[in-house]
């Protein structure tokens, strides 16, 4: 057995020796290349190439090799051979034992058609996005480093896919449940008075109007199949003129009085009635002069927010003598007489609804519900539908100050890519991961990737927003990445 593999061998060599010779004599072997492919699958790169060798003639005793080879810049990766034998020299390659040689080999019949289906998987690395294929041609046993010098271009690698569209993934918070859903209705009414009277006269210059006002707000809750009032209050107010003694006497009797006559015209049980006063109204006075064009509006302001000054009859003879008298005119027609008012508020319930009513509701009478009810309303439509994002934006604009409803409309606004919207809405939000996760993705959407990357990794360990920190930073660190290997090239 040992003599016949010593002659085996001692064949082969010769035969290489004699085609050495004879390939002097013959033009490089020809092949046409009829398909390539080359796909990325995971972490891995196939290569298919359909190599037509029938126009080869190969002598039965002679072998050609080609080897394909994969390259960008310095790095480089050579496939598996194909090894094209004559009728001998492939009945001498089947005696060898060359399983531990990752190669192809194929039997070369002269004079007929014949075309070899090369594939093969390669572990992928990064530079063979921008590579080239080129095939190495060995008919005459050169050795390696010669040939790799006359590589021939086959074609080029182009495999930077398209950029992953910016998928941010954001958290609604879910408000919390209303045990009772306590609401109120306030208004303003200017009733006229005779001169230091008290008594309510309803067809009194603009009365028959002011006092309409407050009978329809009361109305329109007493009438809503779903709530319920507990209590109307009415606070009175007098201008900053005349004593203020005398003041707190008219603010006080004329609220009792508008009070009394609104408790007569509607007859309702269970109901707190409350009565509260202020003689003199200065607070509206000074946000009255400062956004009026009086022509003297600093001196006043300094004489109203003067805290030294504790007497309030002191103040109003400082007012009335400014400028020797002048300013004092403008004042009793343009703004006291808005200072004296009635304001009054409607305390009342609403019952608690299903999700399938709120589901309903929300879009027929959204004021019924509270910001639960429209979250879980919310829910029973599609993320991201026009109906689901209306919700939030209906939630918010019921809501405005609303901590909770102005985070969710923030992540609507994001989700819709309303970006000066979200900001606007995030301003006024709740303080918590869901925030910063949404803060997080203003600034991916801004391209502000290493501020994002710096957010994200910081909400990691935040269980309510971990899962959508994590996949958001994945895509940062994508973006990041490409933007390095793209500075490196």
């Amino acid at each position: 057995m040992m003599k016949n593999q010593k002659f085996t061998i001692i064949l082969w060599l010769m035969l290489l020796l004699v085609s050495q010779v004879n390939v002097a004599q013959q033009d490089v072997f020809p092949y046409e290349l009829k398909k390539q492919e080359v796909e990325r699958l995971a972490d891995s790169l196939h290569v298919r190439l359909l190599l037509d060798v029938s126009a080869v003639s190969l002598a039965s005793d002679r072998s050609i090799i080609y080897t394909p080879v994969l390259s960008a810049g310095d790095s480089m990766h050579v496939m598996p051979s194909i090894v094209l034998n004559g009728k001998r020299r492939h009945i001498l390659y089947q005696r060898l034992d060359r399983q531990e040689v990752e190669e192809f080999a194929y039997r070369r019949t002269n004079g007929q058609q014949q075309a070899i289906d090369y594939q093969i998987s390669l572990p992928f690395a990064q530079w063979m996005e921008m590579a080239e294929v080129s095939l190495i041609t060995d008919d005459c046993g050169c050795g390696w480093e010669s040939l790799t010098k006359q590589r021939k271009p086959l074609f080029s690698v182009r495999l930077v896919q398209p950029e992953e569209p910016l998928v941010p993934q954001l958290v609604y918070v879910m408000p919390e449940a209303e045990v009772v859903k306590d609401r109120s209705l306030e208004g303003r009414a200017y009733l006229d008075f005779p001169v230091d009277e008290i008594e309510i006269y309803p067809q009194y210059r603009n009365n028959p109007l002011e006092l309409a006002k407050i009978h329809q707000t009361i109305e329109s809750v007493r009438t809503d199949p779903f709530a319920t009032i507990h209590t109307i209050r009415i606070k009175g107010f007098a201008s900053p003129e005349g004593s203020y003694a005398h003041n707190a006497y008219l603010a006080e009797n004329r609220a009792k009085a508008l009070l009394a006559y609104v408790s007569r015209l509607h007859a309702l049980k269970d109901v707190s009635w409350q009565v509260d006063f202020e003689p003199e109204d200065w607070e509206g006075f000074e946000r009255m002069v400062a956004a009026s064009k009086l022509s003297d509006k600093q001196e006043l302001l300094a004489i109203i927010r003067n805290t030294r000054i504790t007497d309030p009859d002191h103040k109003e003879k400082l007012i009335k003598q400014l400028n020797g008298g002048r300013s004092y005119p403008a004042l009793l027609e343009e703004i006291l007489p808005a200072l004296r008012h009635s304001d009054y508020v409607v305390g009342y319930t609403i019952c608690h609804f299903s999700v399938e009513d709120a589901r309903e509701l929300v879009f027929t009478n959204p004021r019924v519900l509270s910001l639960n009810e429209m979250f879980l309303a919310a829910q029973t439509f599609e993320a991201g539908s026009d109906r689901f994002n209306e919700i939030f934006e209906t939630a918010v604009r019921l809501y405005p100050d609303d901590p909770v409803s102005n985070l969710n409309a923030a992540v609507t606004a994001l989700r819709q890519e309303r970006l000066d919207l979200a900001e606007t809405y995030l301003a006024k939000s709740l303080v918590c991961p869901e925030r910063q996760l949404a803060a997080s993705v203003v600034c991916m959407m801004q391209g502000r990737w290493q501020e994002a990357a710096a957010q994200l990794k910081m909400l990691l360990q935040e269980p309510s927003v971990s899962k959508a920190a994590q996949e958001n930073l994945r895509q940062v660190q994508q973006k990041l990445d490409r933007m390095s290997n793209s500075h490196d090239e």
